[in-house]
Formats: structure tokens, C-alpha cells, sequence
């Protein structure tokens, strides 16, 4: 299995700064600990064995936090000094890698994907990127994405009031690849990459039904202090 992954924790936090500033949002304490180590110790769990870790805003921080290693996993640092967007992150971040193909995920998302699996069906789709999604119920906040029966990405929806269906949990099995060659240093991951290149045949999705939490706004991160305390994210 690959064993490098890429952590995007570089973002404002600005919907939470009601209950959290001066610190960067993925170090937002949840019971007790900072969250960005939750998601660190899943990915040291799932055989990862070095990290690049995308920083930006207060970036000072998580680097004098973590320092050069955690949990068995060496730690390499993404640094933005000016705002790249998500893909210019992405791809800045890439330049640490020691291979081609890693795992993205959020530094501010905690989504307990079995990256094996993710890994074995990307491979066996023969896929530049494969997306872990997250089957939702009644929800609002969140874009779709549909697949077809293979499982490949057919299209990106906006974010409007569903009953039911698959959101981006926003953790991936990259090829390096597939970002072109001359690309802006500034980009949109969302917009620039999966969108445009969505037809192409070349993005796919793997649903998995395991917890999922986005504490990007104060609702949910108040649901992640109770459901971490009482051990849910690790069902």
C-alpha cells in the first residue's frame, strides 16, 4: 500500500472563529486534544509512514506542535506563504512526495475510510484520482456526486437540500499526474481539477459508510467534542 499522504491544513476557519481564534482551525481542541491529531493517529493506523503536512495561516503552530515526526510517521511541511488555493496546495505539497501517488485529506474532516481498499479499487479502475464518498441523509451543506455503475465520477452538483446521496468526504488516492503541466501556481482543486477533467473518464468514487465529521462550523464542531469523547470516530 502507499504509504505517503498529504494533510490540507492550511485554512482560515472562518465560520468558526465564534468559538475558536487565535489558533489554526485544525488544531481546534476536541475533547482535549487538538483535532488535527486525530487525524494523524488514523492515518498512522491505516500504514502511512510520511506525512506532508500543507500549512498556512498560523502554520507556526502545528509545525512547532508536531515537529519532524509523530506516531512512527515522518513529517515533511508544505509551507504557503501566499494563498495558493486548494489545488495549489495540493500540487505545491506533491513536490515533498517521495513517490506518485499518495492520500489527500482534510485536516479539518475526520472521515474513517479503509485506504487499502480506496488504494486497491483505484488501482483496479486504472483511476488518476479516486474520491472517498460519504452516503448523506437530509442535508444541505453539502454538494453531491454522481457515479455511474462502475463508479465512475459522472458529475459535480451543487449544494442544495437532498434527502439523500453521495458527498466528496474529501479524502483521495492521487496520482501526481494528474495535474497537467503548466498549471497556475493559484487554483481551485474543486473547479480547476475535479470539474474540468470530470469527463474525461478518469475520476472515480468508492462510498464508505463510516464516520464522517467536518467541524468547520461551530454546530458540528460542538458534535465532534461529543461523539470523540465517547469514541465514535473509531467505529
Amino acid at each position: 500500500m502507499t504509504e505517503e499522504a498529504i494533510v490540507l491544513a492550511g485554512g482560515f476557519g472562518t465560520r468558526l472563529k465564534t468559538v475558536v481564534s487565535d489558533i489554526p482551525k485544525p488544531m481546534a481542541p476536541v475533547a482535549g486534544i487538538p483535532f488535527l491529531e486525530y487525524v494523524l493517529r488514523y492515518l498512522s493506523h491505516q500504514g502511512i509512514t510520511h506525512l506532508v503536512l500543507a500549512v498556512g495561516h498560523l502554520r507556526e503552530q502545528i509545525i512547532g506542535h508536531f515537529g519532524d515526526s509523530f506516531e512512527g510517521m515522518d513529517i515533511s511541511y508544505s509551507e504557503e506563504v501566499d494563498l495558493l488555493g486548494t489545488g495549489g496546495g495540493i500540487l505545491q505539497a506533491c513536490g515533498f512526495l517521495k513517490g506518485k501517488r499518495a492520500f489527500v485529506v482534510n485536516g479539518d474532516t475526520f472521515f474513517h475510510v479503509d485506504l487499502a481498499k480506496l488504494e486497491t479499487l483505484h488501482v483496479q479502475k486504472g483511476a488518476a484520482l479516486t474520491l472517498a464518498l460519504k452516503p448523506m441523509h437530509r442535508f444541505e451543506r453539502y454538494g453531491t456526486v454522481e457515479t455511474d455503475a462502475n463508479g465512475k465520477v459522472e458529475g459535480f452538483l451543487e449544494k442544495q437540500y437532498r434527502e439523500s446521496g453521495l458527498i466528496n468526504g474529501g479524502v483521495y488516492c492521487l496520482e501526481t499526474t494528474l495535474f497537467e503541466d503548466r498549471m497556475p501556481k493559484v487554483f481551485s482543486f474543486e473547479k480547476d481539477v475535479l470539474e474540468r477533467r470530470v469527463h474525461e473518464g478518469v475520476i472515480y468514487g468508492v462510498e464508505s459508510d463510516t464516520y464522517f465529521i467536518d467541524i468547520g462550523i461551530p454546530e458540528d464542531y460542538q458534535k465532534a467534542q461529543e461523539d470523540f469523547a465517547a469514541g465514535l470516530h473509531e467505529a
